[in-house]
């Protein structure tokens, strides 16, 4: 049997835990660049699109 450091092996765990919980958000939440940008530029085109059919009043 060895010894174990008390407050290392807490802090492994935490650290474990708080791997875990970071990897679901990750999935939950996180998007990829690609489709960050693939957005951005949608709406880019999609305000462009709006702003010539929207009619001017004089």
């Amino acid at each position: 049997m060895s010894v174990v450091n008390l407050n290392k092996a807490r802090k492994s765990k935490l650290r474990a835990e708080e791997k875990v919980k970071a990897d679901e958000n990750a999935v939950r939440f996180g998007r990829t660049k690609a489709a960050r940008v693939l957005d951005a530029v949608n709406a880019e085109k999609a305000n462009t699109r709006l702003s010539q059919l929207k009619f001017e009043d004089e």
